[in-house]
């Protein structure tokens, strides 16, 4: 029995050595990837210190190109992005990895349908922010909210596991071909859309979102920051009332709501995107100066 007390414990004890080491390794890949998301996390996390700060999804980060609003808005901007990062609560993570550090005068968010709407997994896509977790305990909210923070905490391996390929095939081809200042254009795509989707109100809402939603409000009012929500054009005929659940949250926290999508700027441009809910590079820099133009209106008044 003794014996096998030792032989368990030794075990143990070399899986935690392996865990600790492989993490370190790990870490190091995520951190010298160039992939589309790790360079990102990386300079939201430990460097960013421009002016504007947008953040949001895979839409924020095609559809922002931050030269154009740098040079209309004369502040310096950062477009934090993160493709496939889904909803309210990985934009909650990545404002408070900032906030660390550095204090934004202006925080742009890229709001979607997912940003309210009831999904089966709302979760899924923190696990790309898990490499930062122990930064903040606002941060880390996120994952205690989702139940999983101590397996993240006891195994730091399983921190990699949801972008473990996409790191390790960023050292061998990067995905910043052409970036700048956190903008990353997509080429030119081999065909456009050919039909006009339509975009429904989602019947069911997550008030568990809207919570994290108001969090995120509460976090810029402390630091003092402008505060802007925004919805990029869509390659979609949009419900009149889509936005209304997020347009109420802005309202009732005097946030401006800047809706490209209801009003179908661009719907008669298919030209100009990539797939129905992207632009390539070409809608992006017809659309930057357009919401540069409107954003420039209400910062000066």
């Amino acid at each position: 029995m003794k014996n096998l007390l030792k032989s368990f414990l030794f075990i143990l004890a070399v899986l935690f050595i392996l865990d600790r080491a492989g993490g370190r390794l790990m870490w190091w890949v995520n951190q010298h990837s160039q992939d589309m998301s790790a360079p990102k996390l990386k300079y939201l996390a430990d460097e960013v210190n421009e002016d504007m700060v947008l953040l949001g999804t895979s839409r924020c980060n095609f559809h922002y190109v931050s030269s154009i609003l740098a040079d209309s808005l004369t502040m310096s901007v950062y477009n934090g992005g993160i493709d496939a990062s889904d909803c309210i609560f990985t934009h909650y993570f990545a404002l408070n990895q900032v906030l660390r550090h550095h204090t934004p005068k202006v925080v742009c968010l890229e709001l979607m349908v997912n940003d309210f709407k009831l999904t089966k997994n709302s979760f899924a896509t923190i696990s790309f922010f898990a490499p930062y977790i122990g930064r903040s305990e606002y941060a880390d909210s996120v994952f205690r909210e989702a139940g999983n923070y101590w397996k993240y905490k006891l195994c730091h391996l399983y921190r990699y596991n949801a972008k473990a390929v996409s790191n390790i095939g960023g050292l061998l081809v990067s995905r910043q071909q052409g970036a700048e200042g956190g903008y990353i254009p997509l080429p030119k795509p081999p065909f456009f859309p050919k039909k006009v989707g339509e975009a429904k109100t989602p019947t069911k809402v997550d008030t568990l979102k809207l919570k994290y939603m108001q969090k995120f409000i509460n976090r810029c009012k402390e630091k003092n920051i402008k505060l802007i929500f925004m919805v990029s054009p869509a390659y979609t005929v949009a419900d009149d009332d889509l936005y209304d659940v997020l347009k109420n949250v802005a309202r009732a926290n005097d946030v401006p709501f800047f809706d490209y999508h209801s009003r179908g700027l661009f719907i008669e441009n298919p030209e100009y995107f990539k797939d129905s809910v992207h632009l390539w590079d070409r809608g992006a820099q017809l659309y930057t100066p357009v919401f540069a133009h409107d954003l420039k209106k209400y910062l000066i008044e």
